[in-house]
């Protein structure tokens, strides 16, 4: 494969210098039979009334002539541009060396050799500049040429947009032998431009005209490109778009116009987020930087959706080091080879291992010693957590406490902990171990406070499996700072509906929802993970951060604009199928407990809940008694969790606290 590689870097690179060669051997006949047009012109294009002192003037001052405007063309890097693309930079060029030449012709050949006729000089100077501009924008003009004449079989498209974006679009489409997509008719909102033309394309109207234009001209396909439009804006025209049934596609962001990347290689499908009916979160860039910059940063589960955008951006923020923990190793590789390659500087180490395996996370924690840790490793699919309850409690709840417990014996400054809605007044095991995830770093941060985290026990010295030994004492004064970041549903993750409807959808349906009414809060990963740094930022330790992700969406609804972004008819195109609530699913997802209240942060998107209230000794207790039953696969480990989390209901399965048979393991209002 290299030496393939190699063989065509060579061979390109022969073309090129042969045709720089037969570029310069065709300005050499240029320039010379520019100025003999000129003379010849001169005498009524009749060579025989040209005189003999003219003819020789000319001719002995050509070869020095020729090899002047070879050093200057060369100069001005006219056999290096890519004329397939030539614009008005190789235009000024071009003409900048046919003055600069024509002068000197004008002064030295009488000087040299003699005067001539004046027309002779400005003829010559004229048809120089045409010839030798001629043959470089020729090939563009070919291209221009095809690009009126796109064959029938392409998609008539809509092109929303005719600003500069539009324009730099419009200009690939036509100037690609590749593509046969024709654009039939443009929209843009500036009153000023309707009626007018780009390229001989009308301007047919604004955002209202969308419908009626696409009936009109056919359309089958829509490009968007306003980079700079706003959310709502965008949101707005988006929404009538899904309802044209036409193929919809747009510029990720306004940075491909500042660096000029607008090509239809650079479009992208429309993402389901750019109608969620919110604005994006933002998070003060330079308080994340000034918080990580410098600093040792571990995150677990790094590999993984919401963990690798968390390495992309603390990368980004230049810390320290940054290290990598992860289970499943081809998604740690991945972002590792991401991370190399777009980072040299960065110092990154990354490992291998689990968080249930509390010698290997204590080997870490005392080699490199992470200031700030990020932690996201854990089972997040609520239906296969529902079929294996244990696994739930060993990787999500002992994983956080083994890790937690970790950090506090190794001076770490700050644990922030990845949760979920799913944790308020759970309906599934997935969310109760969460929920028993932010009670663990409650009880750590409380007897921080109290000066009294030697109390905390360490629990998985007798049942993990590889017989863990003792991280041994706390230290007298235990630093870690212990923070919970809580928010919704990820669009694009692993496990996310999205993916799972494309799928569906490109194999023709039927789309599967669970329930008609079912609602989810949404955002994306990024929106998630800049909580995450910002959270570690406002942390002062206990707080569950929660994010304002604005009105829920509800999963049909979603569906169905997901059908029609991608060109079909919900019902009619793709059907779609209700298949009934999943266990331990429920209609909707809550934020906060009503009885956790708000508070607010700088950041008007972001506020924390007030912790409740527990009896964290009692709490350490019952989870050791957990812990035990999770490691010996107890099937009844529900009634033991809702024995602890008093706000999880399970159904029919989970017995209330009072028929348990163990009742010491219930926790007062927690």
């Amino acid at each position: 494969m290299a030496a393939n590689e190699q063989m065509k870097k060579r061979f390109r690179l022969r073309n090129w210098k042969m045709a720089s060669v037969a570029l310069a051997v065709y300005d050499v006949f240029a320039v010379t039979f520019s100025y003999f047009f000129a003379l010849w012109l001169r005498f009524d294009c009749h060579y025989s009334e040209i005189p003999r002192e003219y003819l020789q003037r000319w001719l002995r001052f050509a070869p020095i002539y020729a090899g002047l405007c070879l050093l200057v063309f060369f100069a001005l890097r006219l056999y290096r541009s890519v004329w397939k693309y030539a614009s008005f930079s190789e235009l000024i060029r071009t003409m900048g060396g046919t003055v600069l030449t024509g002068a000197v012709h004008t002064v030295a050949l009488p000087l040299l050799f003699g005067r001539m006729p004046v027309s002779y000089f400005l003829v010559g100077a004229v048809s120089q500049f045409l010839l030798v501009l001629g043959v470089r924008f020729a090939y563009r003009f070919v291209l221009l040429l095809k690009g009126r004449q796109k064959v029938s079989g392409g998609c008539r498209v809509m092109l929303i947009g005719a600003g500069a974006a539009g324009q730099m679009l419009l200009r690939d489409i036509y100037s690609s032998p590749e593509l046969s997509d024709r654009v039939l008719c443009i929209i843009d909102d500036d009153e000023s431009k309707r009626g007018r033309y780009i390229k001989g394309i009308p301007i047919v109207g604004g955002r209202d005209d969308i419908l009626a234009s696409c009936q009109k001209y056919a359309i089958e396909k829509i490009y968007l490109a306003i980079p700079s439009a706003g959310e709502a804006d965008k949101r707005d025209i988006l929404g009538i778009c899904k309802e044209t049934g036409c193929t919809l596609k747009t510029l990720p962001g306004i940075y491909q116009l500042v660096n000029g990347e607008v090509t239809v290689g650079r479009m992208k499908d429309v993402a389901i987020e750019d109608l969620l009916g919110r604005k994006p979160i933002t998070v003060d860039l330079d308080e994340v930087f000034d918080f990580i910059r410098g600093r040792t940063i571990l995150v677990t589960g790094g590999g993984g959706s919401i963990g690798s955008e968390l390495c992309r951006q603390i990368a980004s923020h230049k810390p320290k080091q940054l290290i990598i923990f992860d289970i499943y190793e081809n998604n740690a590789y991945d972002i590792q080879l991401e991370l190399r390659e777009k980072y040299p500087e960065l110092d990154l180490v990354v490992l291998i291992g689990s968080v249930r395996d509390s010698r290997r996370i204590n080997q870490v924690f005392r080699e490199y010693r992470p200031e700030v840790v990020y932690h996201a490793a854990a089972h997040k699919h609520v239906p296969l957590m529902e079929d294996s309850p244990c696994e739930a409690i060993k990787d999500n709840t002992i994983g956080t406490y083994k890790t937690a417990y970790a950090a506090m014996a190794h001076g770490c400054k700050r644990f922030v902990l990845i949760s979920t809605d799913k944790a308020v007044n759970p309906t599934n095991v997935m969310g109760a171990s969460k929920r028993l995830c932010e009670m663990v770093i409650q009880a750590f941060d409380r007897k921080i406070r109290d000066g009294k985290a030697r109390e905390i026990p360490l629990l998985f010295t007798h049942y993990a499996e590889d017989a863990d030994r003792e991280f041994g004492e706390l230290p007298e004064k235990v630093v870690t700072e212990f923070v919970a970041v809580r928010f919704g549903n990820v669009l694009g993750s692993n496990g996310s509906v999205i993916p799972l409807f494309k799928r569906q959808i490109a194999h023709g349906g039927p789309v599967t929802v669970t329930h008609p009414d079912i609602i989810r809060y949404f955002m994306t990963i990024p929106e998630a993970v800049s909580l995450v740094l910002q959270a570690g930022v406002y942390a002062k330790g206990g707080e569950i951060f929660v994010l304002d992700m604005g009105e829920p969406v509800k999963i049909d609804t979603l569906a169905r604009n997901l059908i029609k972004l991608s060109g079909y008819k919900p019902d009619v195109d793709i059907p779609i199928s209700y298949t009934g609530l999943r266990p331990g699913e429920k209609l909707f997802e809550e934020k906060l407990m009503a009885e956790e209240g708000m508070k607010t942060t700088p950041n008007k998107l972001i506020h924390i809940g007030s912790p409740l209230p527990f009896d964290e000794d009692e709490f350490l207790r019952n989870l050791g008694r957990l812990m035990a039953a999770a490691y010996e696969n107890d099937p009844s480990i529900r009634r033991k969790i809702a024995a602890i989390v008093r706000t999880y209901h399970a159904g029919d399965e989970t017995e209330s606290p009072e028929e348990c048979d163990e009742p010491e393991m219930a926790v007062a209002a927690c």
